[in-house]
């Protein structure tokens, strides 16, 4: 079966889609470009000193902004804002009937409901932006007056946030799509070159402080653990869990319709990386807001090193499982998906259509969120294992990263085989 690089050659041979990935391509370029200009009025070795001490939440927000947000880059906060807004529209398009009355007008309504989105990434950026100046207040780089170096900064990262959102709407409507995802899956490919580099300079010195075989060891277990990752997130991302259901037949004048079978297909990664994110930003408030705010003291100290304590990932993975039944069930309504079911003359074979059809298959939705919930919280986790036997802090292969990168280049390689499927050329699925 041919691979991703097979999958692009065969797209470029297509005009219009070869417009698309160089569009594309373009956009990405003028966004590596925007994370070199940095932010003015502002000490980048103070603020890199800041996000030291928001423990893995920095780090995160380093890896998804494509090392942006330890650069003071006016791309700091990268798609982050854009993000959340995203999931709290789409949490109050459920609670609220006028927005999902509004959802389900179609193309007008979407519309109007990413136009409420627009408005609410800038209202959460100017605030992140305005903790971020508050936090590094003290470590001015500017001659100008503080309460105008305090806007030039607030807008600047607000600005920079703003744009990478028009960048990924642009990629939506003249790229390949998935103009969001693509920037954060460009920006921790680009880190790639770097983590590599301490990977290779952490088994030097293990070269010259143990024996040739100690390292050795070390460097196949890192290498075999980071093939086992990739693998079990590309197994558990592409899983699926098909229910088989049977249509009646019927007659309509001479002829008959249904009687055919086929399946229901339930995913098995539903939730994707949401609850990881989730999870991590919750349970990383309490230290962020202290080492933004705090002025030290046992209460300040007990947060910041509580990175360390067994507890916290303890805390950490029933979060990951309780964000992903809670995504679930947002995404996935069984009721809706047993009166389609009934509607269409279709019914899963054992079950009764109505309650029964559609307790089996929430019954089966909650079985996958738990193997879901603890697949995520293995992945999460694995990086802090690694880091306990090798000895060696912040395994960049891990966890969240290889979930983004898995799960934007598997929807990549979709979206391209539907077009070129579209257009009667034959891709990477045939």
């Amino acid at each position: 079966m041919p691979g991703m690089t097979d999958t692009i050659k065969n797209a470029f041979r297509i005009p219009d889609l070869r417009k698309k990935l160089l569009f594309t391509f373009g956009m990405m370029v003028i966004y590596r470009i925007g994370i070199k200009i940095p932010v003015p009025g502002i000490d980048p070795v103070a603020f890199t000193a800041l996000i030291d001490r928001f423990g893995q939440l920095g780090a995160l927000l380093d890896i998804i902004s494509g090392g942006a947000f330890k650069q003071v880059s006016i791309f700091a906060m990268g798609i982050t804002p854009y993000i959340n807004s995203s999931i709290i529209m789409q949490l109050l398009t459920v609670a609220i009937p006028a927005l999902e009355r509004l959802q389900k007008e179609g193309e007008s309504g979407r519309k109007k409901i990413q136009q409420y989105v627009r408005y609410l990434t800038i209202g959460l950026a100017l605030l992140q932006a305005t903790a971020y100046w508050f936090a590094t207040r003290t470590a001015s780089a500017s001659t100008l007056p503080a309460a105008i170096n305090a806007i030039l900064i607030i807008v600047s990262f607000t600005a920079g946030t703003a744009f990478i959102m028009w960048i990924g709407e642009q990629i939506n409507e003249s790229g390949i799509g998935n103009g969001i995802s693509l920037i954060i899956f460009t920006g921790i490919v680009t880190r790639g070159p770097d983590s590599i580099a301490t990977l290779y300079t952490y088994f030097r010195q293990i070269t010259l402080t143990s024996n040739v075989l100690v390292s050795i060891f070390m460097t196949l277990l890192v290498i075999v653990m980071f093939i086992l990752t990739i693998t079990l997130v590309v197994f558990v991302q592409m899983a699926e869990r098909r229910i088989p259901v049977q249509y009646a037949k019927k007659v309509v004048g001479r002829k008959m319709y249904g009687g055919q079978s086929t399946y229901l297909p339930i995913k098995v990664n539903q939730s994707g990386v949401l609850p990881v994110i989730f999870a991590i930003s919750i349970i990383s408030l309490p230290s962020t807001l202290v080492s933004m705010f705090g002025k030290g003291g046992a209460v300040s100290q007990f947060f910041q090193n509580f990175s360390s304590n067994p507890l916290y990932y303890v805390i950490y993975g029933l979060l990951i499982i309780g964000f992903t039944f809670f995504y679930g069930m947002v995404q996935f309504n069984p009721i809706e998906v047993a009166n389609n079911l009934q509607k269409n003359g279709g019914f899963i074979p054992g079950y009764r259509p109505g309650r029964p059809t559609s307790d089996f298959v929430a019954k089966t939705s909650r079985r996958l969120a738990w193997f879901d919930g603890l697949f995520l919280v293995l992945i999460v986790l694995l990086p802090t294992v690694m880091s306990l036997i090798t000895g060696m802090q912040g395994i960049w292969f891990g966890g969240t990263a290889v979930l983004i990168l898995v799960g934007v280049a598997i929807d990549l390689v979709n979206q391209l085989e539907a077009q070129m499927v579209m257009r009667h050329y034959k891709g990477f699925l045939d």
